[in-house]
């Protein structure tokens, strides 16, 4: 937290002070019969015992025995001690302005002893000062939390933007290739499959500073990548949407649907002509994209960097996370759909 004044401080500070010692406090005094003198020198004491004890405790006993060193016990300590003394020290300004007389027998007189005027002066203190310094401390905790946000807000957007670039060059570089692959042996299909990956990077262009998409959105995405997978292996790939609900005020992470394509191709390539069957079903609350696995085998982990990347996209936009079962038949990976507004 940041205990520096600024202008809006100064203020809060301001308005309290003439809120409540001239408007409250000059009736009191004139029931009391007190003289002019008397509530000038009373309120103008006041007015710089309290603007000493808040900038003696938002620069100094804040910052040194809170912030930095953690000591409550000097914090408390120094801050009773400092009341006391600013407490006191009004009550005797107070007591000269009107009796006119620094007369200390008068003054023990009308306090009785030394421990009463000093337990009179601390409790004069907690009453006159501690309103107005709540309310700047309440105000100076809001603000910190407000900046705290935004700055959360921003490493996030920082963060998810991060984790996006990573799952594109690799993309690009394995379609060049099979555009050149299919260019002298079928011309019409190399022109469709273009056509097919202009689009999707039209759509990665626009969607590029978008954390999270419609749902309907991304499943054209996946149509187009799913016709470039088949274009490029063949009957190697099964694919099947299952639809059980609308696509309507649904949302997921831009680009999910494409890193899961990608890690059922990255993980699993058929074997004597058995192919992957791949079912993409779209439920109310979850996305479940199963497939059947094959023997092959790959050097990384089965929860790759895209998968992870995923994961930390979903943590960093809401409290969901998607769940992966990988039994020894199927690899079934849920991803929960993110709703911007509640069902009536």
């Amino acid at each position: 937290m940041d205990t520096r004044l600024n202008k809006s401080d100064y203020l809060l500070i301001g308005i309290y002070l003439l809120l409540i010692p001239i408007v409250l406090h000059s009736y009191e005094y004139y029931l009391q019969g007190a003289s002019l003198r008397a509530y000038l020198v009373d309120f103008s004491a006041g007015f710089i015992l309290i603007f000493i004890f808040i900038f003696l405790f938002m620069y100094w006993l804040i910052p040194a025995y809170i912030i930095k060193k953690k000591r409550y016990v000097h914090f408390t300590f120094f801050s009773l001690f400092f009341m006391t003394i600013i407490g006191t020290t009004g009550l005797i300004a107070g007591f000269w302005s009107i009796e006119k007389s620094w007369d200390w027998n008068a003054l023990m007189v009308a306090y009785r002893s030394v421990p009463n005027l000093i337990t009179k002066g601390l409790l004069v203190s907690i009453e006159n000062i501690g309103l107005p310094l709540g309310l700047l401390l309440t105000k100076k905790f809001y603000e910190s939390q407000t900046k705290l946000l935004d700055m959360q807000k921003q490493q996030k957007e920082s963060e998810l933007k991060f984790l996006r670039s990573q799952m594109e060059p690799h993309f690009l570089f394995n379609n060049l290739n099979s555009v050149v692959a299919l260019i002298d042996s079928n011309t019409e299909i190399a022109k469709e499959y273009v056509n097919r990956l202009s689009l999707i990077y039209r759509y990665l262009i626009k969607t590029k500073d978008s954390e999270i998409m419609e749902l309907h959105k991304e499943m054209r995405l996946a149509e187009n990548y799913i016709f470039l997978i088949e274009t490029r292996f063949g009957k190697d790939y099964n694919f099947k949407i299952t639809q059980n609900t609308t696509l309507s005020d649904k949302f997921i992470p831009t680009g999910a649907m494409q890193t899961l394509l990608e890690n059922v191709i990255k993980h699993n390539k058929p074997r004597q002509q058995n192919n992957i069957k791949v079912t993409i079903a779209i439920n109310e609350d979850l996305i479940i994209v199963s497939n059947s696995k094959s023997d092959f085998k790959t050097s990384e982990e089965s929860f790759g960097t895209g998968l992870v990347n995923l994961n930390t996209r979903y943590k960093l936009l809401s409290d969901k996370e998607i769940t992966i079962i990988n039994t020894e038949l199927e690899y079934k990976i849920s991803i929960p759909i993110i709703k911007l507004r509640s069902e009536s």
